[in-house]
């Protein structure tokens, strides 16, 4: 199951109704990452969410092996937009023992920059599932490599 293709189509989905950008990176959270949107966010936060959208499909620096990833993605872009990135990162190295330069915490870095182009309005919503595509997905990067490890946040 390509999980980073539903990643997209999900994402494009919610974007097309989503009032408001925080309301579409909570409501992204809750469908792809299992966290959901009232006052028990914290503790699904806290137990890793659910995988909504099991399966692969995302470039090979942002993949652990697992099916795991698109909850990864969706799980840190809804719990950066309620304690903010920089408190994000640090649970998730900290506390979820992502190390940075591991395929998880390179996911949360491209989850955040996802996040706060968003928040910041140089990512439109409209936009959200392209960008997932061509920045995360393996068939997305455009260059028939598959993901050749570039960080494509960075490149």
């Amino acid at each position: 199951m390509d999980a980073c293709s539903d990643l997209v189509d999900t994402s494009t989905r919610i974007a097309s109704t989503a009032p408001t950008p925080r309301r579409f990176l909570i409501d992204l959270g809750a469908e792809a990452g299992g966290v959901r949107r009232g006052p028990f966010w914290a503790l699904d936060a806290a137990t890793g969410g659910s995988n909504r959208l099991s399966g692969r499909g995302f470039r090979r620096h942002l993949d652990d092996g697992t099916n795991g990833q698109a909850r990864h993605f969706a799980g840190i872009v809804a719990v950066s937009a309620r304690i903010g990135p920089r408190l994000t990162r640090w649970l998730s190295i900290h506390v979820g023992r992502d190390a940075p330069d591991s395929a998880d915490g390179r996911l949360t870095d491209v989850a955040l920059a996802f996040a706060r182009g968003i928040r910041s309005g140089d990512l439109a919503l409209g936009d959200t599932g392209e960008w997932i595509r061509s920045h995360v997905c393996a068939a997305g990067a455009g260059d028939g490599t598959g993901g050749d490890g570039r960080d494509p946040v960075k490149s």
